[in-house]
């Protein structure tokens, strides 16, 4: 089975993850998308986190019934940070019959040579590369095992979800519906 794997903090989730996710899925070879909660990003604040099986859960609220999405929570057991390289050695070790791909931002692709052994990412998996507004792709564009993914442009993102929050403004439609209540309900990111 192709997986395309999705990293992130998900701090919290928002629709535009999902629009991503579900495009992925369709519009590409990967047969399932697995979106891998990250405890800490070693590129992030970890300050500013919401406790992980709570972006967890809201990562399974919103996929809902949604068969070819999966929350992972393969990082939470991986040594802190979690560094990209680490994980996939050990999905690779534990999924054998799994062929594994990054799905990523384009603000992640231009400052992917900072990433721990990036060169063995790029020689081992494909990335699947969608834009965001106002980022640059960067000169790895062009490498064979980089696809630039056309999907929907959406500028949002989690931390101004949370600033909303703290603000007294709604995240409404921001989030999936589910994620809106329980972020409603449980006072999350207050």
């Amino acid at each position: 089975m192709k997986i395309g794997l999705y990293f992130g903090s998900f701090n919290p989730v928002h629709v535009g993850h999902m629009i991503i996710s579900s495009h992925m899925l369709q519009y590409t070879d990967v047969d399932q998308v697995w979106m891998v909660v990250s405890p800490h990003n070693p590129h992030k604040e970890k300050k500013s986190l919401a406790k992980d099986y709570d972006r967890l859960h809201l990562v399974t609220l919103a996929i809902g019934d949604n068969p070819g999405i999966k929350a992972s929570n393969i990082e939470f057991s991986l040594p802190k940070p979690s560094y990209t390289i680490d994980t996939l050695t050990y999905l690779k070790e534990k999924y054998p019959d799994h062929i594994f791909s990054l799905i990523m931002g384009g603000d992640n692709l231009s400052t992917f040579h900072k990433w721990k052994n990036y060169e063995l990412i790029l020689r081992d998996y494909d990335i699947k590369v969608y834009q965001r507004p106002s980022y640059d792709l960067g000169e790895l564009q062009n490498h064979p095992k980089v696809s630039i993914v056309p999907a929907p442009m959406l500028d949002i993102s989690s931390s101004f979800i949370r600033k909303s929050i703290k603000t007294g403004h709604s995240i409404q439609y921001l989030v999936p519906q589910s994620v809106f209540e329980y972020i409603d309900s449980n006072k999350m990111y207050t």
